[in-house]
């Protein structure tokens, strides 16, 4: 049995998001496990590296598969990327260890945030970036965003409901850089939760409109209540830029 790891880049503007959900069809796992199954001649299960949400992006997630295909890898690539939509692409193809698992084995994640800030909207960024039209404060929002790094628990910044699972994370970089009227602010930590970097998103853009002072962000942390910190940023801003695995 091989084990197989898809690199997968996609736009998720059509998409009810990553993983397969009863009655949601229309999702990027659900689509590639259709055609790899297709072409393996099995059925085929794709193991993802996380979620992302209906509407957000990606141009480094990461699955695998197992399969008894004998295809080699340049085959099986030109296979999937002949019949994917147009919107979704196999970057990188290679075969792994059994032990593998892309969810299982993530050690991090980068995710970036793009916002166009400009008194007019970019019709070319519609689909990828969030318009604000007000001028943001991008140095306040670095000021805040220090107060972020490092291990935390992060309850205050995710919409799943209280349980069991543990919430503390550690947030290893946060970068707000600017050019021209295009805001990225990029989060590289060992895991996020649901909504994480979206919500991490609107509180940062609150700093930079004035809402909020740049130094509440540990009374934010401290509440760990989703009241206390700030608006769900869009969907379609965001971006799981890539996945970090120890070296196999």
């Amino acid at each position: 049995m091989r084990n197989i790891r898809l690199s997968i880049a996609y736009e998720g503007t059509r998409y009810q998001g990553w993983q397969c959900q009863e009655g949601k069809e229309n999702t990027i796992q659900g689509r590639l496990e259709s055609l790899l199954s297709r072409m393996c001649g099995e059925e085929v299960e794709l193991k993802g590296s996380g979620r992302t949400d209906a509407g957000v992006h990606a141009s480094g997630q990461v699955a695998n598969f197992h399969t008894r295909c004998e295809l080699t890898l340049p085959q099986m690539q030109a296979y999937i990327n002949r019949y994917l939509p147009e919107d979704i692409a196999v970057t990188q193809i290679q075969e792994v260890p059994e032990r593998f698992h892309s969810r299982l084995c993530a050690r991090g994640k980068r995710y970036a945030y793009r916002v166009v800030n400009a008194p007019v909207p970019n019709v070319f960024w519609r689909r990828y970036a969030h318009w604000v039209q007000e001028p943001l404060d991008a140095e306040a929002m670095r000021e805040a965003a220090a107060y972020l790094l490092g291990e935390h628990d992060f309850q205050s910044f995710t919409s799943a409901k209280k349980g069991r699972k543990s919430t503390v994370r550690r947030l290893d970089e946060i970068t707000v850089s600017r050019q021209g009227e295009l805001i990225t602010l990029a989060f590289q930590g060992n895991g996020f939760l649901y909504h994480m970097v979206r919500i991490l998103t609107g509180t940062l853009l609150e700093v930079g409109l004035g809402e909020r002072d740049p130094r509440s962000m540990p009374e934010i942390l401290a509440a760990r209540s989703r009241e206390a910190a700030g608006a769900l940023a869009p969907a379609k801003g965001l971006m799981l830029e890539a996945v970090f695995y120890e070296k196999l």
